[in-house]
């Protein structure tokens, strides 16, 4: 499994991000590892496929995108079962990591 998570450079949720992810591979039991990659320009967002940050990618594809998700170097909110947070939730990650 490939995993990567991007951010912009001061990104505020990046640590949450960062600690989430951890604990949701820890609960499914997954030694992966996790790349981080710091994005600096819109051209570079766009090759990468951020969609805002922090924008966690599992095997080349952001499963929390839209199919209408634009390359972005926003803050990127994620809605879940506490509203809106700038991280997915580790309920959410191992959701993902399940499947």
């Amino acid at each position: 499994m490939e995993i990567e998570l991007l951010y912009v450079p001061d990104c505020p949720n990046r640590e949450t991000a960062r600690r989430h992810l951890d604990a949701a591979l820890a609960q499914q039991d997954l030694a992966a590892v996790v790349r981080e990659r710091e994005v600096a320009s819109p051209e570079q967002a766009e090759r990468f496929g951020m969609h805002g940050s922090p924008t966690i990618r599992v095997d080349g594809r952001d499963p929390f995108a839209g199919p209408d998700a634009r390359p972005s170097l926003s803050c990127r909110l994620y809605h879940g079962e506490h509203g809106a947070s700038g991280a997915p939730s580790v309920a959410q990650l191992t959701a993902v990591l399940a499947s």
